[in-house]
């Protein structure tokens, strides 16, 4: 969380002193997740020597680890003993609903892998290695990406479906939805509709799960395979692509909005989820600053950005869509939907 100034004038540091701090910050908690320090401290405060028996770990080293964690603010300390803040006890044990271990570990991931060659991606202007094969080379990461997204969908997935225009639909395409969270929430709603989710095998892993929770396994079917070169079918009625356009660059972008209204039948829909780079109506604020993280994230990792609405309006039109409207979410400070149809012929 970021660190206690205890009254002191941020503006007699520099920024970039308070960012490492923070940045430290950060990664002490991504540790103690990890280590499963906050879960072992969820019964009774704990000494280091107690702590580090049940986290497996050496006293010495967890003691200097829960001294930090105490001076960031995660972590009480009276006397000798260590316990969870009731910040911490809310977000940062596992067995909390809604807990944000998941989404912290998935983070530290990335920056400890990804971030250390950020100088270079700028200099060639794109990645240097493809993300998505990187998830599929690490299952845990991956499955903590898929919990993040379905998470956000079980969120979102009612206010989005809502925000679709509906219509005689009877079959929906799911491209890069193998959580599957958004195809159960479209299911859900709308009972004559079947489902295909295209995806990377590992994603779909924890889609054939979300299916078969929800019971619609029958009126979905998981078809891994690479968003660009697997046969997406065609005559669908709508199209899904949530969260996945700012992975790529303005001419992927094209081509995967081309795929998908040649899948379409002409006047079938689209519905993109995406967090959308210029909002007039958004301040400054954590949102804004997210969203500014994500893109730079989204460049260094993928090589794509967060697109802003004219970027996207036009993607559209050049990939044969009219009708493009969108929609800010009250499920989220910065997400959008955007609706496009097919254009006839």
């Amino acid at each position: 969380m970021p660190v206690p100034l205890n009254g002191v004038d941020p503006e007699a540091f520099p920024a970039a002193y308070l960012d490492l701090l923070d940045a430290v910050s950060f990664r002490a908690a991504g540790a103690g997740a990890r280590l499963g320090v906050f879960d072992a401290l969820a019964a009774e405060p704990l000494t280091a020597e107690e702590a580090a028996a049940r986290t497996g770990t050496d006293p010495a080293g967890l003691r200097i680890l829960l001294d930090a964690l105490a001076g960031y603010g995660y972590l009480e300390r009276a006397g000798d003993r260590y316990a969870d803040t009731p910040h911490t006890a809310r977000w940062l044990r596992t067995d909390v609903p809604g807990s944000f271990v998941p989404v912290l570990r998935f983070w530290v991931a990335v920056l400890d892998h990804w971030w250390g060659d950020l100088e270079e991606s700028v200099r060639r202007g794109g990645p240097s290695g493809d993300f998505y094969a990187w998830l599929e080379r690490h299952p845990d990461t991956l499955a903590d990406f898929q919990t993040m997204l379905r998470r956000l969908a079980a969120h979102l997935g009612d206010e989005i479906v809502a925000l679709t225009p509906a219509g005689d639909d009877h079959s929906l395409l799911d491209l890069g939805g193998g959580h599957a969270g958004y195809t159960v929430a479209f299911l859900r709603a709308r009972p004559g509709l079947r489902a295909t989710v295209v995806d990377l095998p590992g994603a779909l892993e924890q889609g054939a799960r979300t299916v078969a929770e929800a019971g619609v396994a029958e009126r979905v079917t998981l078809r891994p395979g690479d968003l660009f070169t697997t046969d997406l079918g065609h005559g669908h009625d709508l199209v899904l692509l949530c969260n996945i356009v700012h992975g790529y660059r303005p001419a992927d972008v094209l081509t995967l909005l081309r795929r998908a209204a040649t899948a379409l039948r002409p006047g079938g829909r689209l519905t993109l989820l995406e967090p959308l780079a210029d909002v007039p109506s958004r301040g400054p604020g954590p949102a804004e600053a997210f969203v500014r993280m994500f893109s730079l994230n989204m460049f260094h990792t993928q090589g794509g950005r967060a697109y802003d609405m004219p970027e996207l309006t036009e993607l559209l039109k050049e990939a044969g869509f009219t009708d493009v409207h969108e929609a800010a979410l009250t499920g989220s400070d910065t997400d959008h939907v955007v609706t496009a149809v097919r254009a006839p012929g």
